[in-house]
């Protein structure tokens, strides 16, 4: 069984910067496709960012190129670099990952909330 726990979301200011880690428990090895999802408040969860084993990437273009993805195996941790934050950003963020053929379940996630 993996778990994916979620942290790094806080209070920031329009244009601010925020790096949010999701890591993989007990290890990121065989874990296939990795997605970054946010809710809004009273909304479906909405994937917005994507990266494989193989490091490919995958990003909502919506977001402008604010936001990068990365991830790092040795940490068991894929990261969310967001980059000039908008109040619109202001959401839960939540990951998960595919582990032997299925996704695995949602954690807490973590609140980012983007206001001056």
């Amino acid at each position: 069984q993996v778990q994916f726990v979620e942290s790094g979301g806080g209070l920031v200011q329009p244009g601010g910067s925020l790096k949010l880690a999701c890591e993989a428990r007990p290890s990121i090895t065989n874990i296939g496709l990795i997605n970054w999802y946010r809710q809004y408040s009273n909304q479906a969860r909405e994937m917005i960012a994507g990266i494989t084993s193989g490091g490919t990437t995958n990003l909502d273009p919506r977001l402008n190129g604010r936001f990068t993805i990365s991830r790092d195996n040795a940490k068991n941790t894929v990261s969310l670099q967001m980059n000039n934050l908008k109040p619109t950003d202001t959401a839960v963020y939540y990951c998960r990952g595919v582990f032997e053929k299925q996704w695995t379940s949602w954690g807490q996630g973590t609140q980012v909330i983007v206001s001056s």
